[in-house]
């Protein structure tokens, strides 16, 4: 029986993202894909349990946009710069291969009419930002370097909606002047952006100060969520996507003394409202329509995937990652993107796709969706056994080999070795180096490397998962390795071939969830250090002092 009383429908809503994510972490499988399938059993293909889906589409677009919010008080200017190439040339260059290869798929492939190949180019050059961000989130990836990445060319790919909105009424012949509406649009964003850190510079922090002022946290919070939602309002009613709105207010929020208050405030909201966007997409999928064309959307998926980790892999290796990371983030953005509902329902709209076009897009959307998470677990527990398996066969072979790459000997057997250049392995490498204690990097990130390069710190460029890359660094004579990859399994890989490579060596390690921790003691780590963790000993030591000296 459907309801449509809004209060019901959220409480509905709820229910059924709790049921599925409480399901999914009993199998032990990533909550989202807990939140995809309850939907498919409470939408309205299934047991039509909410009649009013109005409500369910204005609780995930609140989702979306707090999940950009977030996402831009997490992610610093330097951190986008640092994944500046690939992300902005290497993004620039997947949507259009991507594009170009999703137009002669349509032709050749499903024998499309050229409008409607076109449609489909465009969709699947396109990924989910929210599917990409939530999974990251959940295996403590954001910081990582596949995880930078992928939300450098996620960022890009939605300002880029901009421009693909434009094409479509192209298509259908309903618009005759492409260059002056371009003209437009550009001059739409350039000033939201203007507005947008004008306000932030010298509005945001009187407002935020005042408001702060009250000593009130539930007017906080509601500057903070208005601030948010009104951002995605605003470039929606110029035209313009509401995750591009909310995360360029929120990297402009990360600039004030505000944004931990801020972040603390909003993430239980934003979880909440995040599972209902999921459960929504779930809600999308018809399981007749699925039993009745099952070939071609399993052939429409099967196209999606490939292409897409065959250009996203491909650009990210000509700009000089590993294949590790290059795998990755061709594996994490292989899904279509919410925007591609979007699209093809305006394709709908203007009459040049089909119905069953439209139902073949939304439910290969849906699938890939489901599918991301798996493939992400499936490609790194991958890698994890071939690098531990080609570790066994080459270790103590290859590092006897290598000759030292210090001159002194005695150095050699002080040496540390830094696994990842990031924030963490950069302290530690400034620490080191104020102790006189000799070190070297190993980083698969060109920019740091370039970096550590210019700094004339010693350095290797490679993946630390890879034995060959270890044995290089002449591990096997070092006196301690640090692996400080914000990626819990590049860790776990790394300390595994470090081990098989040299017993005796002293491990410290980064680690975040409980398993990884776990795992880690196994074999052998001595120190774990948990950023998260440290942070609240720090603070909790800035208390005890200032208490102290009250007394």
């Amino acid at each position: 029986m459907q309801q449509s009383d809004p209060f019901v429908a959220v409480s509905i809503l709820l229910a059924a993202a709790l049921l599925g994510g409480l399901i999914a972490h009993r199998l032990k499988q990533p909550i989202i894909i807990g939140y995809l399938i309850i939907g498919v059993v409470i939408g309205p293909y299934t047991l039509g349990l909410i009649g009013d889906l109005d409500i369910v589409e204005a609780a995930a677009t609140i989702g979306v946009a707090l999940l950009m919010f977030t996402l831009g008080m997490e992610t610093s200017i330097g951190q986008l710069r640092e994944v500046g190439k690939v992300g902005v040339w290497g993004g620039v260059s997947q949507i259009v291969i991507t594009a170009i290869l999703g137009i002669f798929a349509g032709i050749i492939i499903f024998h499309w009419s050229l409008p409607q190949s076109i449609i489909f180019g465009l969709i699947i050059s396109l990924s989910s930002t929210a599917v990409c961000l939530k999974i990251m989130m959940d295996r403590g990836e954001l910081s990582s370097v596949q995880g930078r990445i992928m939300i450098a060319m996620l960022i890009l790919q939605d300002i880029s909606v901009i421009f693909v909105s434009l094409v479509i009424p192209l298509i259908s012949g309903t618009t005759d002047n492409l260059p002056l509406n371009l003209a437009i649009s550009v001059g739409e964003v350039f000033l939201f952006v203007v507005v947008t850190i004008v306000l932030g510079r010298w509005v945001l922090p009187w407002l935020l100060g005042g408001v702060g002022g009250f000593r009130s946290r539930e007017l906080f919070l509601l500057t903070i969520l208005v601030l948010c939602l009104g951002a995605a309002v605003s470039t929606q009613i110029i035209g313009l996507s509401i995750i591009f709105g909310a995360f360029l207010v929120g990297i402009v929020l990360r600039e004030t003394r505000f944004v931990h208050q801020a972040l603390a405030e909003i993430t239980p909201l934003r979880d909440i409202f995040a599972s209902l966007f999921f459960v929504s997409l779930g809600m999308l999928i018809d399981p007749a329509f699925v039993a009745n064309s099952w070939t071609i959307i399993l052939l429409t998926v099967a196209v999606i995937i490939i292409i897409k980790i065959m250009v996203i892999s491909g650009i990210v290796l000509l700009f000089g990652y590993s294949i590790r990371i290059a795998i990755l983030t061709g594996v994490g953005l292989f899904q279509i993107g919410e925007f591609g509902f979007i699209i093809a329902r305006q394709g709908s709209e203007i009459g040049i796709i089909s119905d069953q076009f439209y139902s073949v897009i939304v439910t290969s959307a849906v699938i890939t969706m489901v599918l991301t998470p798996l493939s992400i677990s499936l490609a790194s527990q991958l890698h994890y056994r071939i690098s531990s398996g080609v570790g066994r066969r080459k270790a103590g072979v290859s590092d006897i080999k290598q000759k030292p790459l210090e001159q002194q000997a005695s150095d050699i057997l002080k040496r540390v070795v830094i696994a990842g250049y990031g924030e963490v392995g950069q302290s530690v490498a400034r620490g080191l180096q104020e102790a006189n204690i000799p070190y070297i990097i190993i980083d698969d990130d060109p920019e740091r490397i370039s970096e550590a390069k210019a700094s004339k710190h010693p350095r290797i460029y490679g993946d630390a998962t890879n034995v060959n890359v270890l044995s290089k660094a002449n591990l096997g004579h070092a006196y301690a390795l640090v692996v400080a990859y914000p990626d819990p399994m590049a860790v776990i890989t790394t300390v595994r071939l470090a081990q098989l490579i040299n017993p005796n060596l002293l491990l410290l390690a980064r680690a975040s969830r409980k398993n990884d921790m776990e795992m880690l003691r196994q074999l052998g780590v001595k120190k774990l250090v948990i950023p998260e963790r440290e942070a609240g000993h720090k603070f909790v030591k800035i208390l005890l002092k200032k208490t102290a000296r009250k007394k």
